[in-house]
């Protein structure tokens, strides 16, 4: 049952950032245009394209549980700074605070999800160990 749970677990962690992934592709300008709004203005087009793929790899590569490690490191790498940028509620008006407090504290338990996995790996239902179990048995000659 743990490995079940585990594999589902693996799954919605996933689809927040597939899902993100996703929405950033299709709304490829309306996106630009929430990262002016943030200030990040330098060379729009790389950030946005880099971040589809790293979001696209690292969501795949988490779902299927294959190099959890990179999947995590990519992924925090940009999770962690769009928290502090999107979500800083000690920068928002006060009637503000209280949504965005919550949103980034959301985030927050999803970096400490990414490092568990980080941690303790895939679990049994993963890409990884499905490679390793399916060896080939050796020849005698």
């Amino acid at each position: 049952m743990k490995d079940v749970l585990d594999l589902l677990a693996r799954a919605f962690v996933s689809a927040i950032f597939l899902f993100e992934a996703f929405t950033s592709a299709k709304f490829f300008d309306r996106t630009q245009a929430t990262m002016t709004e943030y200030g990040l203005t330098w060379n729009q087009d790389l950030l946005l394209i880099s971040t589809i793929v790293a979001l696209s790899v690292g969501g795949i590569f988490l779902l299927i549980g294959y190099r959890p490690g990179f999947a995590v490191i990519l992924l925090l790498l940009y999770w962690v700074p769009v928290t502090f940028i999107v979500y800083s509620f000690w920068n928002k008006p006060p009637e503000k605070q209280t949504l965005y407090s919550i949103l980034f504290m959301k985030n927050i338990a999803i970096t400490g999800g990414l490092i568990h996995i980080w941690i303790y790996g895939t679990g049994r239902y993963s890409f990884r160990r499905l490679i390793g179990m399916t060896r080939l048995p050796k020849e005698e000659w």
